[in-house]
């Protein structure tokens, strides 16, 4: 399938040196990706893939720039301002996630999961929003590909 991201690059310059569990969304959020996702440009005339996708935030705002064997084949700049919230909620669950781990016995474990699969799918389903008329992506990539904006999003 030619319609996919086959290598990413994340641009973390200038960011804060991610935690341990942060470092492992990004590390799991890379492999996911690229084990399996479905990624097409809608422009006219807009190469086929595979494609190679460089995610940064500059200037305040989240950027896609894809590129083919073949060169440059287009960027999106989207506003940081539609993911904010959800940003910080899917944090705050991560992080009571992870501590919860620690202590808390399975049942409260799941529920916390379940808490911090739903604001995911939130995630997911804005970037897909924003995305709309530029790229065609399916859940899954569009999970993935939140994860690794909520590690730009909050400096590593």
């Amino acid at each position: 399938m030619t319609s996919r991201i086959a290598n990413i690059q994340i641009d973390d310059r200038g960011l804060p040196t991610p935690t341990p569990e942060i470092e492992q969304e990004r590390a799991v959020a890379i492999f996911d990706l690229l084990e399996d996702n479905s990624f097409a440009l809608l422009a006219e005339g807009a190469p086929e893939g595979p494609y190679d996708l460089h995610l940064a935030i500059r200037e305040r705002r989240l950027v896609f720039e894809i590129s083919t064997e073949a060169g440059p084949a287009g960027a999106f700049h989207l506003s940081l301002g539609p993911f904010r919230q959800v940003v910080k909620d899917y944090w705050q669950i991560c992080a009571a996630y992870f501590d919860a781990v620690k202590k808390l016995p399975p049942s409260q474990i799941e529920a916390i999961d379940m808490a911090r699969r739903g604001i995911h799918n939130e995630g997911a389903r804005i970037l897909q929003e924003r995305l709309e008329g530029k790229a065609e992506i399916d859940v899954d990539t569009a999970r993935r590909l939140f994860t690794l904006i909520c590690v730009l999003h909050f400096g590593g």
